[in-house]
């Protein structure tokens, strides 16, 4: 119980700097579009740099090991996410542009802003590095299928625009790195420390922003859609717990943790910004989104807890 309410009260710190967020959008402190360019400050330039600096670390074999099972965790849950998200989206009686976003908030997580935030928060700069690995595959998923499933055959794809994406670049060259003899100058180290800390609070941020945009009048309707709970449960509970049997498999059990909660983070914002640009439903995916932000704070910890008891 002691842990579990550590990581409740760490977590009621990182959802405070959301309400910060949420206040500053609403008394217009912080104007129109503000979260447009605090996703983009994220993406492009602080996120790069926190996992550039987390994987600066002196090359270890065991780490590669590490790395196989946090690969081998990653495909786990991407396949039954995709499952899931397609048999249940099959299987609705929704319209046709509320489908694809559907299917979205139960494959994509919000593993780029809270899955890093939470992971940083238990675990420090391993705890970055341990992410950055089993978000990869997650981050190729969600530029390609991602724009699939919302928008069929609006969706434009190149694989330059994949290779290129800062999140991808940033892993595949920290793991190069990573596998050289020799580490970043001590200055560089330092520029990639400070300008990558702040993604944790600013994404969160990012995440209050996202929630005072919507509109109540509207919210309510979607609340009462029982495919919107089916997709938070999903999202939330269902597909973390199928990789808790690995527990018997790992050595590392550390590698466990970050895969289930990683796993576990609330639908993902990107599945919104989605349905706006390729006619999917935008408020569907926002409030979506929101409602299974504001969970996740209760669902994280019971896993957390869930963990510890099963000796993680």
């Amino acid at each position: 119980m002691g842990a579990m309410a550590s990581l409740f009260e760490e977590m009621i710190m990182l959802y405070g700097i959301a309400v910060i967020g949420y206040i500053a959008r609403k008394l217009r402190v912080l104007p129109d579009g503000s979260d447009y360019v605090l996703t983009q400050l994220v993406l492009y330039v602080t996120l790069p740099a926190l996992i550039l600096y987390s994987m600066d670390f002196p090359y270890e074999a065991r780490y590669l090991q590490d790395f196989s099972w946090l690969l081998l965790l990653s495909v786990t849950a991407i396949i039954i996410a995709c499952l899931f998200g397609y048999i249940l989206r099959r299987n609705a009686n929704l319209p046709e542009e509320q489908k694809g976003v559907y299917e979205g908030l139960i494959v994509f997580g919000n593993q780029g802003f809270i899955g890093y935030a939470i992971i940083y928060l238990l675990l420090g700069d391993t705890g970055i590095l341990y992410t950055a690995v089993f978000n990869f595959l997650y981050i190729v998923l969600i530029w390609t299928y991602g724009i699939y499933v919302v928008g069929k055959t609006n969706a434009s794809f190149t694989w330059k625009w994949l290779v290129f994406n800062p999140g991808v670049m940033a892993t595949v060259i920290g793991f190069i790195l990573f596998l050289l003899p020799n580490q970043w100058p001590q200055s560089i180290h330092n520029l990639f420390e400070t300008v990558g800390l702040p993604t944790v609070p600013l994404s969160m941020l990012i995440i209050g922003i996202l929630l005072a945009n919507l509109n109540k009048k509207e919210v309510w309707n979607y609340i009462c859609s029982p495919y919107l709970w089916s997709s938070v449960f999903m999202r939330l509970i269902g597909i973390p717990i199928c990789l808790v049997p690995f527990i018997f498999l790992l050595d590392n059990k550390i590698l466990l943790l970050v895969a289930v909660l990683v796993a576990a983070t609330p639908s993902a914002p990107t599945i919104a910004l989605y349905a706006r640009k390729y006619g999917g439903d935008p408020y569907f995916a926002s409030v979506g989104s929101a409602i299974s932000t504001v969970l996740s704070m209760f669902t994280l910890t019971f896993l957390y807890g869930l963990l510890k008891w099963l000796g993680v």
